[in-house]
């Protein structure tokens, strides 16, 4: 099967015309989302998934009509429904139905809808050899810490990176590295890690805290810090974290190599705990 949606808890096919016209998520971008990866059949990761989306829907005061054990249910049953081992589910909240204002319309009920397509897994060469990465401004709002609908500058900076021949667009603000068009970015200096802080200049990874966490237990100085384009530039290795992004590794910034341009051992230690907690929970 390619793939099946839910809105609302009914099944729908990919095709049919479920969006109406005044949805807020359509007109004004109101409303949060989530990804989840399937592995072996299993969402992974999936209690963390909508335990954010909660929390990104009460920082725009929408109030989510179900419990996580009721999103996490309707995650197990896209997968039941379409038999999909290897998929992407991409849920979202909209504030709901009503005239177009900016203002918040009182006793409407937000809306869910869900897709699960199948997903193939990332070019194991870009694994094994790192990818390319450029930097570029970052153009967008100040309140990234929310998984918000309005990607309007990720999609511009990842259209950058498509044009640049670039698997991402890593921006900066201020002087200062954020985080990727649709991952978070890992910088190792002296084998010191550094990563952006968690504030309202990026999206706090699912990915970046399991990795964070790995880190961490295997005694590498962690530092959550912002760093510069200078200092990413040469530093020793850098590597990306994201749902569908995994953990890549990236080895020229900007047509520059980074340390001696191949994967670093950090890197690939990192990596390789995460595959191998994906292969324990998932197929095992």
């Amino acid at each position: 099967m390619e793939g099946i949606g839910l809105v609302d808890g009914k099944f729908v096919e990919l095709d049919e015309y479920v969006v109406p016209i005044e949805d807020r998520g359509h007109q004004l971008g109101d409303g949060v989302y989530e990804a989840v990866l399937v592995y072996g059949g299993k969402p992974f990761l999936v209690v963390e998934h909508m335990e954010r989306i909660f929390k990104s829907a009460s920082m725009i005061k929408i109030d989510i009509p179900y419990t996580l054990e009721e999103l996490v249910k309707f995650h197990l049953q896209l997968v039941e429904k379409t038999g999909l081992k290897e998929a992407l589910i991409y849920s979202q909240f909209t504030r709901g139905i009503a005239p177009r204002k900016h203002a918040f319309p009182q006793g409407i009920k937000p809306r869910l809808s869900m897709t699960i397509r199948p997903w193939t897994k990332l070019d194991p060469y870009l694994k094994a050899n790192g990818a390319k990465a450029i930097l570029v401004p970052d153009e967008r709002w100040l309140k990234c810490n929310i998984k918000s609908l309005n990607l309007l500058g990720n999609v511009l900076a990842k259209q950058t990176a498509h044009e640049n021949g670039c698997f991402e667009a890593i921006m900066y603000r201020d002087g200062f590295i954020t985080e990727g068009a649709n991952s978070n970015v890992f910088v190792i200096k002296d084998n010191v890690i550094h990563t952006a802080p968690t504030d309202n200049k990026i999206l706090a990874g699912i990915t970046r805290s399991t990795i964070l966490k790995f880190a961490r237990e295997f005694n590498y100085v962690v530092k959550e810090e912002a760093v510069t384009p200078d200092f990413i530039l040469n530093a020793d290795e850098v590597f990306l974290t994201g749902t569908t992004t995994e953990v890549m590794p990236v080895v020229s910034i900007n047509n520059q190599k980074i340390g001696d341009g191949k994967v670093g051992p950090i890197t690939r230690k990192l990596h390789d705990a995460y595959m191998n907690k994906i292969q324990r929970e998932c197929y095992v």
